[in-house]
């Protein structure tokens, strides 16, 4: 070959190889067994989605609605946790701080009256340095936490949260000048509990192009048909691909080839699920994120993650800034979050001033973990199948407790109860795999 490839390249490939040789020894059994052990709690709630569906009574297109609808508002949220992950930073429950910054931008462009996707840009663009600057000093603070870095960012949440409680609830009014009727309290300090975006920002990304679910299923898978065959390509010439890269990616096409069948089928008759609408705008700028965190792997600020995510010292020793490094991934985390927020929030139509951001981070940590992901390894599939299977739950968990056991209130205790327990339950499965392999 003319090309000369990396040592990197080399070394990746020799372990891809190795691991295949290993799996190919396996019996049947044990590779049942290591996927379940592997994947457990996707399995786990991929059942409980499935047995709440069923238990719920719901049409498909009333599921599919509501699901298009919460992928949408909360897929972009989601995805911001990925790179700090990347860089060995475990899940950053400080994103909350990028939600504040976020939902800082909507008020003051709510009150300034700029209405629409242009107004969605203004709170865009307005949160950004203030996500950054609170990225930063999180990201300064979290190096002197070094291997505490997810409860150190879960209390830095609490404290920033008091921060924000006080410019809205005592400064607005006196420090900050706000004349506004409809977002200030009669007592002219403070914001009022619950601030309405329907005459302003709501649906200002959403409303930008809509289509029906089958044509967007359609025109996707076929996207995703056109890239396998141009990836497939690119491999047979390509020696340094190993064989399980091929499988996935043959796993994948054959995947768009039946939601191709689908969508044509469903397109092409009378069916309720023509009249659900999916915001495929936001979907596009959900789309863009993506593509980033897979990309940036490729570039060398995404090599210095992985490597500082796999081990310091030898980051350090090849010429690595480690701390520069980990404060970049927070940063360009917290950013995210502020515009995911903002997605969040135009997608809602309201919110409570003081409430709605509080449990950004840990909604997000547990979706992502539902998906298959650790405090160690996170990916872009991860992060969109944890996306569908917890809102999955939290559609379908009221009214199967209703119709299971008489009342829709143990449905939303059982939600509650699932956005905690899963991440205690990931984080004891990664500290005993851990503990395992320190034993081997």
């Amino acid at each position: 070959m003319s090309k000369k490839h990396t040592t990197e390249e080399q070394a990746a490939l020799a372990v891809g190889v190795e691991e295949l040789k290993v799996e190919e020894k396996l019996t049947f059994g044990e590779r049942v067994k290591k996927f379940i052990v592997n994947n457990m709690v996707t399995i786990l709630f991929v059942i409980l989605c499935g047995v709440g569906l069923r238990l719920s009574g719901l049409s498909m297109a009333f599921y599919f609605n509501d699901i298009v609808n919460r992928i949408a508002r909360n897929s972009f949220l989601i995805l911001a946790l990925i790179i700090p992950v990347m860089a060995g930073m475990g899940l950053n429950f400080a994103i909350v701080l990028g939600a504040m910054a976020g939902q800082a931008a909507i008020i003051f462009v709510t009150h300034w009256g700029v209405a629409g996707p242009f107004g969605i840009l203004l709170s865009a663009f307005l949160a950004a340095p203030a996500a950054l600057l609170l990225g930063w000093m999180t990201g300064r603070l979290l190096n002197r936490a070094r291997g505490k870095e997810m409860i150190t960012s879960l209390i830095l949440g609490f404290f920033a949260n008091g921060v924000y409680q006080l410019i809205f609830l005592l400064m607005i009014g006196t420090v900050i000048p706000m004349e506004n009727e409809v977002l200030v309290l009669s007592s002219g300090v403070g914001l009022r509990t619950t601030i309405d975006l329907s005459d302003g920002l709501r649906y200002g990304l959403d409303d930008v192009i809509r289509t029906s679910l089958p044509l967007f299923v359609l025109v996707i898978s076929a996207a995703a048909l056109v890239v396998v065959a141009v990836l497939l390509v690119r491999m047979r010439s390509n020696e340094l691909v190993d064989a399980k890269k091929k499988k996935k990616l043959i796993s994948f096409g054959v995947l768009s080839v039946l939601l191709l069948i689908w969508a044509v089928l469903t397109h092409t008759s009378v069916s309720l699920v023509n009249s659900v609408r999916v915001p495929t705008f936001t979907m596009m700028i959900i789309a863009l994120l993506c593509l980033f965190n897979i990309f940036i792997v490729k570039t060398k600020l995404g090599q210095d993650f992985r490597s500082v995510g796999q081990d310091q010292h030898i980051a350090q020793v090849s010429g690595i800034n480690v701390d520069r490094t980990r404060i970049i991934a927070i940063m360009l985390s917290t950013l995210f979050a502020s515009w995911g927020h903002i997605i969040f929030l135009q997608n809602l139509g309201a919110f409570s001033t003081y409430g709605s951001h509080e449990q950004v981070g840990m909604f997000a940590s547990a979706a992502i973990l539902i998906g298959g992901a650790s405090v160690t390894k996170a990916t872009v599939g991860h992060a969109l199948l944890g996306a569908v299977l917890f809102h999955t739950l939290f559609i379908v968990s009221p009214l199967a407790g209703r119709n299971l056991l008489g009342d829709a209130q143990l449905g939303e205790y059982f939600r509650t109860f699932v956005a905690y327990g899963v991440i205690g339950v990931s984080l004891g499965l990664h500290a005993w795999r851990k503990l395992i392999q320190s034993r081997k």
